[in-house]
Order: C-alpha cells, then structure tokens, then sequence
C-alpha cells in the first residue's frame, strides 16, 4: 500500500521560509517521479515542482521560480519543498504525488498516480 504523509505546513509571515517533507512508503522510490503540487480555495489544483526519478531534472511553476526548491533522499524515501520568500499568494494545502514514470519533463496533477492527503501554508501580509 502506497503511502505519502506530508509534514511542515504552518503559519509564516510573508518573506519568510519553510520546508515541506514528503515521506513516502509502499513503493521503489528511485522508480518514480515525484511532485509537489498546491490548490487555493476556489482554484484548480497546480503543480509546484517537479523532480524526475534520478533527480537529474527539475521542473518549477513560474510563480515559484528561484523561491522554491525541490529536492528528494532515495536513502530516506523522502521529497523536499524549500519554499523561501514566501508571498501571500502561496497560501494554499500542498500535496505531494508520486507517478510510476520515467519522464524528463512536466507531469501536471492528472498525470500522477499517488497523492498525500496535503499540508496547509498560510502566509500573512
């Protein structure tokens, strides 16, 4: 059974910083393309970044460019969101995905095959 438990959501004013973990279980971790993803109230759900099963390619949403790092620790079966510089517009649940996939490029949220159940960021003004 596939399993991904997200962690570190929380309140932060805007300019600062957290750090998002996905932890996940239930699968060969190295096999599998791994992504971070958002969904505002009253928005479609969007992806954040990307990051391919070698963690030789990553992908960003634009708005997130240069302000968020994806990363991954095959030893821990762990992904990573370093958000920094945080606006209020990044206010949203972020969830981590999975998809069985040896793809280089964008892999939007139908395309993903596992989902955790999501953390909330809130940034205040």
């Amino acid at each position: 059974q596939v399993q991904l438990v997200e962690s570190g959501g929380g309140l932060v004013q805007a300019g600062g910083s957290l750090r998002l973990s996905c932890a996940a279980s239930g699968l060969t971790f190295g096999m599998y393309y791994m992504g971070w993803y958002r969904q505002a109230p009253g928005k479609e759900r969007e992806l954040v970044a990307g990051i391919t099963r070698g963690a030789d390619n990553t992908n960003y949403a634009d708005s997130v460019k240069g302000r968020f790092t994806i990363s991954r620790d095959s030893a821990k079966n762990t992904v990573y969101l370093q958000m920094n510089s945080l606006k209020p517009e990044d206010t949203a649940v972020y969830y981590c995905a999975a998809v069985y996939s040896d793809s280089c490029g964008v892999i939007g949220p139908y395309g993903m095959d596992y989902w955790g159940k999501g953390t909330l960021v809130t940034v205040s003004s």
